[in-house]
């Protein structure tokens, strides 16, 4: 049962968390929807436990009490006239509250759509845009959130759907119901990117497609009775929602939660999880988990007197570009509490493949390739310097591991053709745990997912014997931080700006000498006063700070720069190439 944050607090030092065993047979990949593995997992007595930003304990929610008020809030839902099919929109706090609704719109037979929370950028009108642009997308017939954050998101739902905190929700009356039965072919929930907010992109994605992604994830990382989850990922992410929500029910595993806020103010908590409740810690995070943590600790600290991270089995990483120095350097701070870096266990996906497309072997950590950069710019072969006779500057690529059972990667050139090893190409997947599409969006659809079923990342790559290596991206999205943004996104807040306008901007994701991946735009300029330049490139900052939360490197470029595609079209992949090839250059540079 749920009980309410003041009894929870009051209560917190005799709560005990979910056990490490569930106390009935381990089952992986045996049932077709989610609501039937919830069902079975509910017949045991492991669970999900929520943490305060200082791990302590605040609420122990056994899958027996997800699923019990998961089924009397399907009644709310029916009651007040839903329809299979209809979509429910949901602000995705990590709580019990919305782990109950995200199933009670299942067990309704409605869709679920998990949306983001506040950041603590862009303020509240951007949030408000966002919500409400995602909202038009989806179509819902309700949107249910945190009480606290009723006025926002009731503002983004105005004209569009009815709004209720969870209290409210709670209130409704709940009368006896049949519920249907899930069908395994059906759309089971909708997944926005984190950072749609003018162009929302919504994945659909059906009961048998997550399930077989997370028979896979269970496979390949050979989770087993005695793992213990560990996270603090948000829950409107691909890899928080599938990764650590849905897939550990499906295995009968308990997890330890902490809000991604209260990680974003005492990072370390999340290690204190890790290091305080028994089993083999299986926990995952983008780069950037891993750099804070790193960055938190001093040589003044007893690192080995305050954590044990010898029971971390998988630290998994993703969602981003993974960095081999932030790797190394989260092992030299915390070898001496037990860390192993064979924990490290990189992987790729996308939302598109529901998670997961990838993992490397257990117990490998990381291992790399080391390219010339030029090499990495578009096609071309993943060995040995391009130009001998210049200074050569290497990137590492990570192993990104061998595809999930049930998966085929591919490699192809811009004709098509399939390429052989370390030839550097788009990457394709085809095979079991592929979105159903875009919702209501057959366009968008249609340029990625071929009638055949091969679905284009729209990320550039190459193999080895297998093995994916991820060199950047074809595509448009930038990815920050585990963080999708649309570059449409970015050009349109500059377009606000006076004196551009649509086609003047181009924006794309580069690596900066340091490693790290970064925001850039190229702005076609008018003017030749250096000083309104100067004005213009701070402006420009500025305005994509606001709207992304980025900080971006900004280049001004004459007019009629920007190349385009035979149809006219701004082509930001094409920019991108000629920019880092030195065939843009900026009037910094040419002055």
């Amino acid at each position: 049962m749920i009980v309410d944050d003041a009894t929870a607090v009051a209560g917190s030092a005799s709560l005990t968390p979910t056990p490490l065993l569930s106390g009935i047979p381990f089952v992986s990949g045996r049932y077709e929807t989610l609501t039937e593995a919830l069902d079975y997992a509910a017949t045991g007595a492991t669970g999900f436990n929520f943490y305060d930003a200082r791990a302590n304990l605040v609420r122990v929610y056994p899958f027996a009490d997800l699923a019990a008020d998961a089924r009397r809030d399907a009644l709310r839902l029916i009651a007040r006239g839903v329809q299979p099919g209809d979509r429910v929109a949901l602000i995705a706090e990590t709580g019990a509250e919305f782990a109950a609704a995200f199933f009670a719109a299942l067990y309704a037979g409605v869709l679920p759509v998990p949306l983001p929370l506040p950041t603590s950028f862009g303020g509240r009108q951007a949030y408000v845009e966002q919500i409400r642009v995602q909202l038009t997308s989806c179509d819902p017939v309700l949107v249910l959130g945190p009480d606290s954050l009723k006025p926002l998101f009731a503002e983004a739902a105005d004209g569009l759907a009815p709004a209720l905190g969870w209290a409210e929700f709670a209130a409704l009356p709940a009368p006896a119901l049949a519920l249907p039965k899930a069908d395994p072919n059906a759309i089971a929930y909708l997944q926005y990117s984190s950072g749609s907010t003018r162009f929302p992109h919504g994945v659909a994605v059906t009961h048998r497609a997550v399930m077989a992604n997370l028979a896979g994830h269970a496979h390949s990382m050979k989770i087993a009775p005695g793992d213990r989850g560990v996270s603090w990922l948000p829950w409107y992410h691909d890899m928080g929602l599938v990764g650590t929500f849905l897939s550990p029910m499906a295995v009968q595993m308990s997890v330890d939660f902490i809000a991604t806020d209260d990680f974003a103010r005492r990072p370390l908590s999340w290690l204190t999880l890790i290091s305080r409740n028994p089993g083999n810690s299986l926990s995952y995070s983008p780069t950037f988990g891993y750099d804070i943590c790193a960055r938190r600790v001093s040589t003044q600290t007893d690192v080995a007197g305050r954590f044990d991270l010898s029971r971390w089995k998988i630290a998994g990483n993703g969602a981003d570009m993974i960095r081999p120095d932030i790797c190394q350097a989260f092992v030299d701070a915390f070898a001496p509490a037990g860390f192993r870096a064979e924990a490290f266990t990189p992987s790729y996906g996308l939302a598109e493949a529901t998670l997961a497309v990838s993992v490397a072997p257990f117990g490998q950590g990381i291992v790399c390739d080391l390219i010339d950069e030029k090499r990495l710019a578009g096609e071309g072969f993943a060995d040995g310097p391009s130009d001998t006779s210049k200074p050569v500057r290497y990137r590492a690529i990570v192993d990104c591991g061998v595809a999930l059972p049930g998966l085929i990667i591919e490699i192809r050139d811009s004709a098509g053709k399939v390429l052989g090893d370390r030839q550097i190409g788009r990457v394709l997947v085809k095979g079991l745990g592929l979105m159903e599409g875009y919702f209501r969006d057959p366009e968008a659809t249609a340029a990625c997912l071929s009638p055949d079923g091969w679905l284009d990342t729209g990320d550039m790559g190459y193999l080895v014997d297998g093995h994916i290596f991820i060199v950047g991206r074809a595509k448009d999205m930038i990815i920050l931080n585990g963080k999708n943004h649309w570059p449409q996104d970015i050009e349109w807040a500059i377009e606000q700006l006076e004196g551009f306008k649509a086609g003047d901007i181009a924006a794309f994701s580069i690596t900066t000498p340091q490693g790290e991946e970064a925001p850039a735009v190229l702005v076609q300029c008018r003017t030749t006063d250096l000083e309104e330049r100067a004005r213009l490139k701070d402006a420009i900052r500025q305005k994509v700070r606001a709207i992304t939360g980025m900080n971006c490197v900004v280049e001004l470029v004459p007019p009629r720069t920007l190349p385009r595609t035979s149809s006219g079209k701004l082509s930001r992949v094409k920019a991108r190439q000629l920019y880092l090839a030195g065939e843009i250059v900026p009037f910094d540079v040419a002055a």
